[in-house]
């Protein structure tokens, strides 16, 4: 990345020592890279273990990690070693983010309890994603699933009659990552002020829950009665599954479209004001001035047939046309993008959000943009590093370690 671009952005001049793995810690240290921070990704002499998970080409970096950690610089360290721990010391001493996701404690066996760290630096932002808080769950092995699990996601996500179902947004990691994000800026923010550090801590499980709020809404809603907004004919004492019910003050759901492929489906809202000429498109004008339909009340109870006669109208036409005669009526909707349509979709290459980047083993490859847009620091998204490939660049040029040395931590698998 060039100086003048450096120096334009909003977390310049911020070290952030990037001891995470896998996909939740690292999309956190990703947004601040792309928010301007020298984001140094420490990894053990093997490297982080999404390099080699789910490759598609043989012996090159596989997209799970290229995608997870671009504009990062990369270093290898075996933290268990004496002198690898002297190194971490002096690393830490140089940073002002610490970054970490290993299972609850392991930092702490390393030699690094939050109180050593506070006396290696004071001013330290110290962030620890993990998958529970305190309490009976603590220790238990965090997965994006398991989190969507115990979180409020799962219960309430599927259709009444199915199990409950994963959703294909990772709100558990990278959800959770975004949540990280937010501490850590808050801590920096406030580090100002006080001229200290603080402890950061996210866990996977929270941030699911955080993001299902409003279920928590409709499950205080249901002491007082069933849920009207929602299909669902019979309501326990839990939220129920919904199927595709939008769980919010306007009705919608996806309604097919031709030639009923398997991503062939339309989300329509249904506003007030949008029933009127929804009754035209699909030719039942009569139903505008129907007390049987004309209001929001009188069609509460037959959601399921209000969709099903736009269905029968949309499931005549292509998505695209669908989208096309709604929109020129200002119904709130929007086309199931499938995620070969994402990657092909001009808008989003346009808006820098799906981007292509050069790989010096891979070639190009196709990687998700930043979506965080500040006027005043430009993102330009830059490939993952390779295993180590920043070790002279950091403990030569920046620690101050001889070449020789340098070798000879080679050689005994310090570095």
């Amino acid at each position: 990345m060039s100086q003048a671009l450096e120096a334009h952005q909003a977390l310049s001049g911020v070290r952030v020592l990037d001891m995470t793995h896998v996909q939740s810690g690292p999309s956190a240290t990703q947004l601040l890279a792309w928010l301007g921070a020298d984001v140094i990704k420490l990894e053990n002499v093997t490297g982080d273990i999404t390099r080699k998970q789910l490759r598609d080409l043989p012996d090159v970096d596989s997209l799970y990690f290229t995608m997870l950690n671009c504009n990062k610089r990369s270093i290898t360290l075996n933290t268990k070693s004496e002198r690898g721990k002297e190194l971490l010391t002096e690393l830490i001493r140089r940073s002002d983010v610490l970054v970490e996701n290993f299972g609850p404690g392991a930092v702490d066996r390393m030699g690094f309890s939050w109180e050593r760290i506070q006396e290696i630096n004071p001013r330290l932002v110290y962030a620890s994603i993990k998958g529970f808080g305190d309490g009976p769950y603590t220790k238990f092995k965090a997965y994006e699933v398991v989190a969507q699990a115990m979180g409020g996601s799962m219960s309430t996500t599927g259709f009444e009659d199915g199990p409950p179902l994963a959703t294909g947004a990772q709100i558990g990691d990278s959800g959770t990552g975004v949540h990280c994000v937010a501490g850590i800026l808050a801590a920096l923010y406030q580090r100002t002020q006080t001229g200290r550090g603080q402890r950061v801590n996210v866990a996977m499980q929270h941030a699911v829950l955080n993001l299902c709020r409003v279920k928590l809404r409709d499950q205080q809603r249901l002491a007082h009665g069933s849920l009207a907004e929602y299909p669902n004919e019979d309501f326990g004492d839990e939220v129920p599954r919904s199927g595709n019910a939008s769980g919010g003050g306007q009705p919608g759901w996806a309604v097919k479209c031709a030639p009923g492929g398997p991503n062939d489906y339309v989300y329509v809202i249904v506003q007030p004001v949008g029933w009127e000429p929804i009754t035209r498109l699909i030719g039942r004008p009569e139903l505008a001035g129907d007390p049987e339909w004309a209001s929001p009340e009188a069609r509460l109870p037959k959601l399921a047939k209000m969709f099903q006669l736009i269905e029968e109208w949309s499931s005549t036409l292509p998505k695209w046309q669908v989208l096309e005669q709604l929109t020129a009526h200002n119904i709130p909707c929007g086309p199931i993008l499938s995620t070969k349509e994402i990657v092909e979709d001009a808008s989003l290459a346009a808006n820098e959000m799906i981007v292509e980047v050069d790989h010096p083993e891979r070639g190009s490859f196709t990687t998700v943009g930043s979506p965080l847009k500040l006027s005043d620091s430009p993102v330009r998204v830059e490939r993952s590093p390779l295993l180590g490939e920043h070790n002279e660049e950091v403990y030569v040029g920046e620690l101050g370690l001889g070449d020789e040395e340098v070798r000879l931590l080679k050689t005994n698998g310090v570095i």
